[in-house]
């Protein structure tokens, strides 16, 4: 019987890579329409060809594109892109279908949740304030918070922690095997993955339970509490 629930956030509550994707591109057609000397389909694959070298969530990727092609810092296309892509941000920031209605439903159960995120702490709160999701969480647990990223023990077990119960009653609910799921498992941990948000193969690492649909979770709870 589970006592408490954990989840990743990006691409496992709200959809971030939907978001991600329609907000560069508002940046590139921004930037490549004040006069960036690229075509938007190749300038768009260079921007997250340096998201993989620097991380997703890294501060100073536009900084970073302009200074590669351009030799340095143009300002006016970096206003351009940066208020083109938070316009667009805002609109696509949205949690998964029946997320809010199952996290009603699982508090109603008693349940304890929270969230172990790689996001550092301001941008996941921000994103949790901005999705209506905020009140929902009894922990959260950020990059911020230990410094560490998943699967590394701590954030992990910063949770189980705070949560104060033993690891064999949460279930982790997770879209990145090697992250998420492999963390939670060693952390002893059952675990959830996230097939409707999974971006990343995994194949190797298997969850105890999958999800294709986010409200599938209040199948696992009603058959782990008969």
């Amino acid at each position: 019987m589970f006592k408490a629930i954990l989840f990743d956030l990006d691409n496992t509550l709200i959809d971030f890579v939907q978001m991600k994707e329609m907000s560069c591109k508002a940046a590139i057609a921004a930037m490549v329409g004040g006069g960036f000397p690229l075509d938007e389909k190749k300038a768009y694959k260079e921007l997250f060809a340096l998201y993989g070298v620097h991380g997703i969530e890294n501060t100073t990727i536009f900084q970073k594109f302009l200074q590669k092609f351009l030799g340095h810092v143009d300002y006016r296309l970096l206003a351009k892109g940066i208020s083109a892509y938070r316009k667009v941000q805002s609109s696509f920031l949205e949690p998964y279908p029946d997320v809010r209605s199952t996290l009603i439903k699982l508090k109603e159960k008693g349940l304890l949740l929270g969230i172990v995120s790689d996001a550092p702490r301001l941008k996941a709160w921000t994103r949790l304030g901005e999705t209506k999701l905020e009140d929902f969480f009894d922990v959260v647990i950020t990059l911020g918070d230990t410094k560490k990223l998943k699967p590394h023990k701590s954030p992990f077990q910063k949770a189980i922690n705070s949560l104060q119960i033993n690891p064999k009653e949460i279930l982790f609910v997770g879209d990145n095997p090697r992250r998420d799921i492999l963390g939670a498992k060693k952390a002893g941990m059952k675990t959830a993955l996230a097939k409707y948000g999974q971006v990343f193969e995994g194949k190797e690492i298997i969850a105890d339970f999958e999800l294709n649909h986010f409200s599938e979770l209040l199948k696992i709870i009603n058959e782990k509490q008969k």
